[in-house]
């Protein structure tokens, strides 16, 4: 089985982005890039050193459902003629819109997020959503945990890898032991924890981070020779960056717990303190980010949460 890695272009500050062809009937793209007139630019030439044409596609399978890694699939997939879309029942990013779903807004607000933060937080992905068309429910097929891709000398397993987003998927080749992380596996930082309703009860936060340290433990039971990433360089030594990553996040989960004083504290103030200087998109991430490490933090005892009015607030034990 031929795994070919094409780099895009993307306006989005992370930089290239990768995407997979997998060169073998039937022809398969694992992620899209951007809607821009470079990524697809880019992404026609790579298809070309591949002696590759868009219309030979037929599966567009889909790490997860961010601008980035999406944008492309439906104009793809049309000028493919009808191939088929696949993406996790979970997935639930640029498919259903983020910070448009009243779901979305409740964490913001739980989170301590004032109002004029959550309204320009909304613009800002408003600005973002031309880089992506959402799909219908009925236009995607899903991608099942444990299951297989065929392909006409191989297989690609799927590997519910939660945590950055709660639909987000790897895709092992077991010959090799090759992995397809999309961004649960970077090689130069810890992916986004991102905030989002949980999928089988939208009233309640996705416990992303708790997700993701399971996920990064199930793909080292793997134990990867090689794993492609989302951005930057493939990864050789997972066990390396496995340490390294586990690390990086107890140490940050004790910075955060350090920020919450005697009488209590709100997600939004954690991620000010964080991060005091970001904007923009950033601003979500930061929130994100300290929302994950204070519930994990509470999740192990210790931190405690109690409500102040519709906002939580962290408070030592």
């Amino acid at each position: 089985m031929k795994i070919v890695p094409i780099s895009l272009p993307t306006p989005f500050y992370i930089g290239p982005v990768n995407v997979y062809l997998i060169a073998e009937d039937p022809i398969t793209l694992i992620d899209t890039g951007p809607k821009t007139k470079e990524a697809i630019a880019a992404l026609r030439e790579g298809l070309r050193k591949a002696r590759i044409r868009v219309s030979d596609i037929r599966r567009i399978v889909l790490t997860h459902a961010h601008e980035d890694h999406c944008g492309l699939a439906r104009s793809l997939r049309d000028e493919a003629k009808d191939a088929q879309v696949l993406v996790h029942e979970w997935e639930t990013g640029h498919r259903l819109g983020r910070l448009e779903h009243e779901a979305h807004r409740h964490l913001l607000t739980r989170a301590g997020v004032p109002d004029t933060e959550i309204e320009g937080m909304r613009k800002m992905y408003e600005g973002v959503h031309q880089y992506a068309d959402s799909f219908a429910e009925d236009e995607y097929g899903p991608l099942w945990d444990e299951s297989e891709l065929q392909f006409q000398t191989g297989a690609l397993r799927i590997i519910h890898t939660p945590g950055h987003t709660p639909g987000s998927c790897s895709f092992l080749r077991e010959a090799d032991r090759t992995v397809i992380a999309g961004d649960c596996v970077l090689k130069r930082i810890t992916p986004n924890p991102m905030l989002s309703p949980d999928p089988i009860d939208p009233a309640k936060r996705f416990p992303s981070l708790a997700e993701y340290l399971v996920s990064l433990a199930r793909l080292r039971s793997l134990s990867p020779t090689l794993v492609h990433g989302g951005h930057g360089g493939p990864v050789h030594d997972f066990e390396e960056l496995f340490t390294r990553y586990f690390r990086a996040i107890r140490e940050r989960q004790a910075e955060v717990i350090k920020l919450v004083p005697k009488t209590g504290v709100s997600a939004w103030e954690v991620s000010r303190a964080l991060f005091p200087e970001t904007d923009d998109v950033h601003r979500f991430l930061a929130v994100s980010e300290a929302v994950a490490h204070l519930d994990l933090a509470q999740s192990e005892g210790k931190l405690a949460v109690e409500f102040a009015g519709e906002r939580e607030v962290y408070l030592k034990t």
